[in-house]
């Protein structure tokens, strides 16, 4: 028996045994749910992510959550809420609880997935120098905030070596407003012993563009930083499908 068949075959004794509450223990799936499971697994494993549509890849983590039920429907209807896989596993619990069929099993379910993509692209940037790994930095400030309800303000510390040594949430606001101290930015970047450092914030409508708020903050905590000898290098605005760096628009 080949490592495959061996691999696959304990997957399929796996997948018929999920434990279904209520039910005595062994209980098997439907064979229509099991098959269907099944065939989504073996696509997946062979295809990889590009194999499957998004409302296909809601389905595959959702199993988890609900062993007994067909998932396309609650999969579907997630997507017609929020609009693409991101938006989903973005979606605060609240919002998510109002959709038919979300329970905390499913929430739980949806939330792990986007704090594993959440820890894979922070992996990618600290203890990095961030001129070397500049698009897995935007990549993580993405995934991190593009699709944030409320705006958040985040600061990335570098050192002497532009090595990315920390990454704080310094503050969170409310859909278009996030309160930033600079004296609070630059004091903690004194704490930290970092030389440099990256202002980021989202912008929930979607549009990057700064306020008149941003451009004078910003100009606030260049001020501070160099008056201490710290280095601004960016400040980055994320919305839903771009960004926006203020020293590539020439504000810093």
């Amino acid at each position: 028996m080949t490592a495959d068949r061996e691999f696959h075959e304990a997957q399929g004794a796996l997948f018929e045994s999920e434990a279904v509450p209520g039910l005595p223990p062994g209980t098997r799936l439907p064979s229509y749910i099991r098959d269907h499971r099944e065939r989504l697994r073996e696509r997946f494993l062979s295809g990889g992510a590009d194999a499957l549509p998004d409302y296909e890849m809601l389905e595959l983590i959702l199993f988890g959550a609900v062993p007994r039920q067909d998932m396309k429907p609650l999969a579907r209807r997630l997507l017609d809420t929020f609009g693409d896989f991101n938006a989903v596993v973005s979606a605060p619990h609240a919002r998510l609880m109002q959709v038919t069929g979300v329970g905390a099993a499913v929430i739980c379910q949806l939330k792990l997935v986007e704090a594993a993509a959440h820890r894979l692209s922070r992996a990618r940037v600290m203890q990095r120098p961030v001129v070397s790994s500049w698009d897995a930095l935007l990549d993580y400030c993405r995934t991190a905030l593009a699709h944030g309800e409320i705006e958040q303000f985040r600061v990335l510390y570098l050192d002497r070596k532009n090595v990315l040594i920390a990454d704080e949430a310094q503050a969170r606001g409310t859909v278009d407003h996030v309160p930033v101290y600079p004296r609070e930015v630059v004091k903690r970047a004194l704490e930290l012993n970092a030389s440099a450092l990256i202002l980021v914030h989202n912008h929930p409508s979607g549009d990057p563009t700064p306020s008149r708020a941003d451009i004078d903050m910003t100009a606030q905590i260049q001020q501070a930083a160099e008056a201490l000898g710290l280095t601004l290098h960016d400040h980055l605005v994320i919305g839903k499908a771009r960004e926006l760096s203020f020293r590539s628009e020439g504000l810093i």
